[in-house]
């Protein structure tokens, strides 16, 4: 099979490698197609360490070839998408249900080879069987969009009440979607003039960009002291910042970007306003959440994957992903 395998910071190249075997307890999957997020980047460029060699790719889909002894309820043929984060399962933290915390988790791409190839080895309970319904463009924005359900879930929201979305890329997009899918009001903070009329268009009820005066914008938008719900997804140290100055009193803040900078957060706003701020790390259980979004039709992504390539162009994919009308890259494999 051929694999696109990271040997060193920038130093991509397609090699040919044997066709994986399972194990017990493992699926070998014939990739359909992957997405590149800025984690495949930050690994691509060095700025997160791993260990070389490493085929990348945590997002994606594909079609069970081959199962490995004591497996069920899965068979070769299956179209699947891939949950890449599996965790211990002795742990404390995997015991009282705090999977997405255990500190031995591995994440496939990352700690071990994933989906920048024509075929990938996973645990088959990492494994997640697609309804017909769903196409395969829809099913490989899966990954990221099961991140926003859990960030969502952890914020409670409540229908009707007045929520804020930061940052309007992928996550923010997507966390626009699943929150006007719970009813609440949404209003869209980024930077881009073009990614906020996006935002409307998928269902956002205002905008506002990050440079204005957002505790005005969000008394606007909600007819009170600020919104009571805001989800970031921005992942820089500011956007902690800017969501504490939409936030009413008493409201709640769900942070699921991961700035790698210190922020200079005022936590005397924190404590005057009482603000919960909630941290959320990937998922817990969302992929078959998940999979009834996609399904229902209440999540849109034609206007998300904005970039296309075959596995022999994969360095064209990082360079596009750094491209300003990138939201979302895949490669076809």
């Amino acid at each position: 099979m051929i694999a696109a395998v990271l040997r060193g910071p920038q130093q991509l190249a397609l090699e040919s490698r044997p066709a994986p075997e399972p194990s017990t307890g493992e699926a070998v999957i014939r990739v359909r197609a992957a997405g590149l997020c800025g984690t495949d980047y930050r690994i691509w460029s060095g700025d997160r360490s791993v260990e070389y060699p490493l085929v990348m790719g945590h997002e994606f889909i594909g079609t069970v070839v081959a199962v490995g002894g004591s497996v069920s309820g899965l068979a070769p043929g299956e179209r699947v998408v891939v949950e890449p984060n599996f965790s211990c399962g002795r742990c404390p933290l995997c015991r009282e249900g705090n999977a997405n915390l255990c500190l031995s988790r591995t994440a496939v791409g990352i700690d071990v080879d994933g989906g920048f190839a024509e075929q990938a080895r996973v645990p088959a309970r990492c494994c997640w069987a697609a309804p017909d319904a769903i196409s395969d463009d829809a099913l490989l924005l899966s990954e990221p969009l099961a991140v926003v359900v859990h960030a969502v879930k952890r914020g409670e929201p409540r229908a009707g009440e007045a929520t804020a979305v930061l940052g309007v890329g992928n996550l923010g997009l997507l966390a626009i979607q699943v929150l006007k899918s719970r009813g609440c009001n949404v209003l869209a903070v980024g930077r881009s003039d073009r990614r906020l009329a996006l935002a409307a268009e998928l269902g956002a009820d205002a905008v506002a960009t990050s440079a204005g005066d957002l505790a005005s914008s969000a008394r606007s938008f909600s007819g009170r002291e600020g919104v009571d719900l805001v989800v970031e997804t921005a992942g820089t140290p500011e956007a902690v910042e800017r969501a504490v100055e939409l936030c009413r009193p008493g409201g709640r803040i769900v942070l699921t970007g991961l700035p790698h900078e210190p922020s200079a957060l005022n936590f005397f706003w924190v404590v005057r306003r009482e603000l919960r701020i909630i941290g959320s790390m990937i998922y817990r259980g969302e992929f078959p959440e998940t999979l009834r979004l996609l399904e229902s039709g209440a999540i849109r992504v034609d206007r998300l994957l904005t970039h296309r390539f075959p596995l022999g162009e994969i360095e064209s994919a990082f360079r596009a992903h750094r491209s300003r009308d990138s939201i979302k890259v895949a490669l076809a494999v």
